[in-house]
């Protein structure tokens, strides 16, 4: 194994389901949520070493997870239909609002102060990140919620039917601090832009690029597609998706799912991790793979950049969707992998 890649002493103990690095400048705190029914919450020391600092119980799997306004706060979003804040100094829980089905996503805005869940009820629910005048608000989507993903201005949700909204972070803002009724209320906010996924196949996951210009999502048919913002013909004819995690065995070419995608903060490149355990890197402007990692033990389940961009948290395990009832021993791990200064950095064009 990579001298710079190593794994943590102490994993979830279940499949987990995601892991998030605190955007925080220079913190190297990180959470993972697992079907354990528990949240972890990690730090590295000197970036060779991980120390869990506490785990979080809930009553139901846990299927995403992220930071708030700092490293003291972090929401997530369980099978038991709720979506919680928690107090990581005290341990203290508060349910923000139930959906009426198991919750799939959570993503919080800083600059809005915007706690944004989706759920397999086709909700998504708005809550404020710290006690206000108004309370939640529900957006009804057209389609069941996959994965949430924010840039500095908008909101993208990737949903069944190759269904892609995509949201003004400004408006929901506006909308939610406007409720007449500060009780539970349904906006009618209109998405800023709906399209039609380039992806043939059910939509895995999606991630922003952080200069704030587009998305990428991926697909359970070994696929990546990166799309732009900008509506104008011009940006939109950039537009592509490209083939990936595809291993031939027994000259038969097997097909894996893109269970993740990260951007790299500072290069504005990004990570894909799959069901065959290979994580790769991409320019999404030139078009290319930067490199190649080692094949690991098993799936890959999710990706995370710290801040500071020195560091990529892996998670692995087996693809529970295979229908594995019985886990081989100790399957699950989390790989903190320590970035050289130019490993994850476009290439030069020739």
């Amino acid at each position: 194994m990579s001298s710079n890649q190593y794994p943590i002493a102490d994993p979830p103990t279940d499949a987990i389901s995601a892991i998030r690095f605190s955007p925080q400048p220079d913190s190297v705190k990180f959470v993972s949520s697992s079907w354990d029914k528990h949240v972890y919450l990690y730090e590295l020391t000197d970036g060779k070493f991980c120390t869990k600092l506490k785990k979080f119980e809930h009553r139901a799997p846990v299927l995403d997870v992220c930071f708030g306004q700092d490293d003291n706060t972090i929401f997530t979003a369980c099978l038991d239909q709720s979506v919680r804040r928690i107090d990581t100094a005290t341990g203290q829980q508060t349910i923000l609002s139930t959906h009426e089905k198991g919750v799939k996503s959570v993503v919080y805005c800083k600059e809005y102060d915007l706690v944004i869940s989706a759920a397999w009820d086709s909700t998504m629910h708005l809550h404020p990140g710290t006690p206000t005048t108004w309370e939640t608000a529900t957006i009804v989507l057209p389609a069941k919620p996959f994965s949430l993903a924010l840039s500095p201005s908008k909101l993208v949700v990737a949903m069944a039917a190759r269904a892609v909204n995509i949201y003004e972070l400004k408006t929901l803002a506006h909308e939610c601090q406007s409720l007449e009724d500060p009780s539970q209320a349904v906006l009618k906010t209109e998405a800023w832009q709906r399209r039609e996924s380039s992806l043939k196949f059910m939509t895995r996951t999606v991630d922003c690029m952080p200069n704030d210009e587009g998305y990428a999502t991926s697909s359970i048919e070994g696929r990546v597609a990166v799309e732009w913002f900008d509506p104008s013909t011009e940006s939109q004819a950039r537009k592509y998706a490209f083939k990936c995690h595809r291993q031939p065995i027994e000259e038969v070419d097997v097909v894996y799912p893109v269970n993740a995608i990260a951007f790299h903060p500072i290069h504005g490149t990004f990570a894909t991790g799959g069901g065959d355990g290979v994580v790769a890197i991409w320019d999404a402007v030139a078009k290319r793979r930067i490199r190649i990692y080692p094949k690991l033990a098993a799936s890959v389940a999710s990706l995370s950049f710290s801040s500071n961009g020195k560091f990529l948290a892996i998670a692995v395990c087996p693809e529970l969707e295979e229908g594995m009832d019985d886990l081989p021993a100790e399957p699950v791990s989390i790989m903190i992998r320590e970035l050289g200064e130019n490993e994850v950095k476009r290439k030069a064009a020739k």
